[in-house]
């Protein structure tokens, strides 16, 4: 099942706060970047942050669930309306986000 408009437009609302937020759509579903990293994905109307400590220190216990069969675990955001708990989730994931991975440069021939 594929994530709504409506849903993204919901979550980038309750992000408001967070500097830095854009997406880009993927197959049906949403990726969450922050200045340019991965922080997040909206998967079949669920907003999943990506697993790193900071999550599990700000949340505390979070539950986990996966983006689709045999992927990775992601931290699942069961309260997306609290904006400043928002906030507060994402300013400390940022540093433990991966840097962007470099585009590979398509030959010219």
């Amino acid at each position: 099942m594929a994530s709504s408009k409506d849903y993204l437009l919901f979550v980038l609302d309750c992000l408001s706060e967070v500097e830095g937020i854009s997406y880009r759509r993927m197959m049906g579903e949403y990726v969450l970047y922050m200045h340019g990293k991965v922080a997040a994905f909206i998967c079949d109307d669920r907003l999943l942050v990506k697993n790193v400590p900071a999550a599990h220190r700000v949340l505390q216990n979070p539950p986990m669930q996966k983006l689709f069969e045999g992927s990775k675990d992601m931290v699942f955001i069961e309260d997306v309306e609290n904006m400043a708990l928002m906030a507060e989730l994402f300013e400390a994931i940022y540093p433990e986000l991966p840097e962007p991975k470099p585009k590979k440069r398509r030959s010219t021939k």
